[in-house]
């Protein structure tokens, strides 16, 4: 189960090409400047089964899906099993919006787990000081678009070129 504050289809916004966008409730980064802070409350989302959510992404065979929020890491677990869902069931690329960072991650069993179900990880709290309404798919210039599974393999962050390489990569 997830609590979910909404979802979105066909957005354009929370990565590249058309993408079923799950907003998710909880966030304790509470980051200054944040442009969803009703996120933060866990209780103000709708606890959502994965099967459900499942009938939503699936509805649109030809989104991509992006896990933002609040912040997917904060229920690990719920995304991690709709994660492996989504791979069961199609091929669609999975973008994760978060506001930790990589290096943490990996060192939790549960968003690690996550991460290895996922294809991109915008990771990093939001910093008003470095907002930067130029900066694709980020919110401030701290934040890095992160190729997982590349990185995962590597054991360092592998940040995604945009510019050549494909956005969409898929396990």
């Amino acid at each position: 189960m997830i609590s979910v504050l909404s979802i979105v289809h066909d957005t354009m916004v929370d990565g590249p090409g058309f993408r079923t966008s799950i907003y998710c409730a909880g966030c304790p980064n509470h980051c200054p400047g944040c442009h969803n802070p009703q996120s933060w409350d866990i209780s103000h989302g709708t606890m959502t089964s994965t099967d459900e959510l499942m009938k939503e992404i699936m509805s649109d065979p030809f989104a991509n899906v992006t896990f933002s929020g609040g912040d997917p890491m904060f229920q690990a677990k719920g995304f991690a099993e709709l994660a492996r869902a989504i791979r069961e069931q199609s091929s669609k690329s999975i973008w994760c919006f978060t506001g930790y960072l990589f290096e943490n991650l990996v060192k939790n069993p549960e968003q690690l787990e996550l991460l290895r179900q996922i294809d991109v990880l915008v990771d990093g709290p939001f910093v008003q000081e470095l907002r930067d309404e130029d900066l694709f798919f980020r919110g401030s210039s701290n934040q890095r678009i992160i190729n997982v599974q590349k990185s995962l393999k590597e054991g360092r962050v592998i940040e995604l070129n945009l510019t050549t390489e494909n956005p969409n990569p898929v396990l």
